[in-house]
């Protein structure tokens, strides 16, 4: 494996670090005022992302997730380290290259599994900017760690489907520009088990849909995310054509799915790790306590070098894993893929806690975006299959090798 770059990630790393650092970081007490200025932070589209967009996308920073023809047609290795400097702001970096979840899943299903008429309908305007998405899968009254258990109908009734059933951490439904949602549920209760559940598209604003609320995370309403929702499903009734590649493909799409979804949200973290170290070693530098700089107490410095150690181990792992899903395919990494999502977001979230700790009460304030990273990292435990049962299948795997 050749552990450099090549030209091309290395000149949309220099385009996009420059992004960054003339215009997202710059943006970020911008887009915070101009949230906490609208009546109705749901209502709200702040302008200053609008104006990112525009200037990434004639930067060329646009669509760097999705390979092949409808994006910039990056492998998995090569995305990894733009999505990592991404992932350092993670409230406008991702959303103004057009490269946030779940828009990005949503656009690769589309892309791979899509009619013709869905992708000009909806995966189009999506690659365009123009609207968002959400991706409906979660319920509050199964244990969605196991998808097999989602109790959410969707019935046929002559050309029509009917869905009724209640999803909830719904990511993206509560933005105000989501028009359209990918929904979950299950076709054939009496099929075999990962042929019951199938994917409909659901346009929003479909009589039935119903937005009960926004699901907080640690206290956040997450509008600065796109939020989650908590969407009820009563009587919606949409053409059978709105089924995403057949009766039955549900299960085997979501595992499609969540693949470039897993990797994606490591490399991301890896750069909320990277931005909660920088501003660690920083802050200690700044602050003297007992005479002399926080640097040089002997615990900082455990915490900034165990920082870095936890931070080059991770990213290791994540570019073995982007190498085999370009090499391999995502099923011959698929071993890869769970360690990382153990892995990572373990580092992540002791990295950044490293970081408030140093800050002090600054660390969990507004003051710095770290309490709102920690929140986010916290979340990658659970979102896309929860640690244990990512570690439960690695165990097995493992184990199988000696029976």
């Amino acid at each position: 494996m050749d552990f450099g770059y090549d030209a091309r990630t290395e000149e949309l790393r220099e385009q996009l670090l420059d992004f960054m650092d003339s215009h997202i970081y710059p943006a970020e007490p911008v887009f915070l005022q101009q949230l906490a200025e609208a009546e109705d932070p749901w209502d709200a589209n702040p302008p200053i992302m609008e104006e990112l967009k525009a200037e990434a996308r004639k930067r060329g920073l646009w669509n760097l997730f999705l390979p092949g023809e409808h994006g910039a047609g990056l492998t998995n290795l090569q995305y990894a380290p733009l999505a990592e400097i991404m992932g350092r702001a993670g409230r406008l970096a991702p959303e103004a290259t057009n490269c946030a979840a779940p828009d990005t899943g949503n656009m690769e299903v589309l892309a791979l599994f899509g009619t013709e008429q869905q992708k000009k309908q909806w995966l189009q305007p999506l690659l365009d900017g123009e609207i968002r998405s959400a991706f409906c899968m979660t319920e509050p009254d199964v244990a969605s760690s196991d998808a097999t258990n989602i109790g959410t109908r969707i019935e046929r009734d002559g050309d029509h489907y009917v869905i009724n059933g209640r999803k909830w951490f719904s990511s993206g439904a509560m933005n105000p520009r989501c028009k359209i949602l990918i929904v979950m549920g299950k076709t054939d209760p009496d099929a075999e088990r990962h042929r019951q559940q199938s994917q409909v598209l659901v346009p929003a604003d479909t009589p039935g849909v119903r937005i009960e609320r926004s699901m907080h995370v640690f206290g956040y309403t997450d509008a600065d995310h796109g939020g989650h929702a908590e969407i009820v499903f009563d009587n919606v009734r949409v053409p059978v054509e709105n089924v995403i590649a057949g009766e039955g493909e549900g299960f085997a799409i979501a595992q499609a799915r969540l693949g470039p979804g897993r990797i994606h949200h490591c490399m991301r973290a890896i750069g909320m790790a990277e931005r909660a170290l920088e501003l660690m070693c920083r802050r200690t530098n700044e602050r003297v306590a007992f005479g002399k700089p926080l640097a040089e107490q002997g615990v900082v410095q455990h915490w900034i070098a165990e920082s870095r150690v936890k931070i080059e181990q991770a990213r290791l792992l994540v570019l073995k894993t982007a190498w085999l899903m370009d090499t391999v395919g995502n099923k011959g990494a698929h071993t890869e893929i769970q360690a990382i999502k153990v892995a990572v977001p373990e580092m992540a979230t002791w990295v950044i806690d490293r970081a408030i700790q140093a800050h002090g009460g600054g660390g969990v304030s507004q003051e710095f975006p770290l309490a709102n990273l920690y929140a986010h990292a916290r979340t990658l435990h659970i979102v896309d299959g929860p640690d244990e049962v990512h570690r439960r299948s690695l165990a097995r795997r493992e184990l199988k090798k000696y029976r």
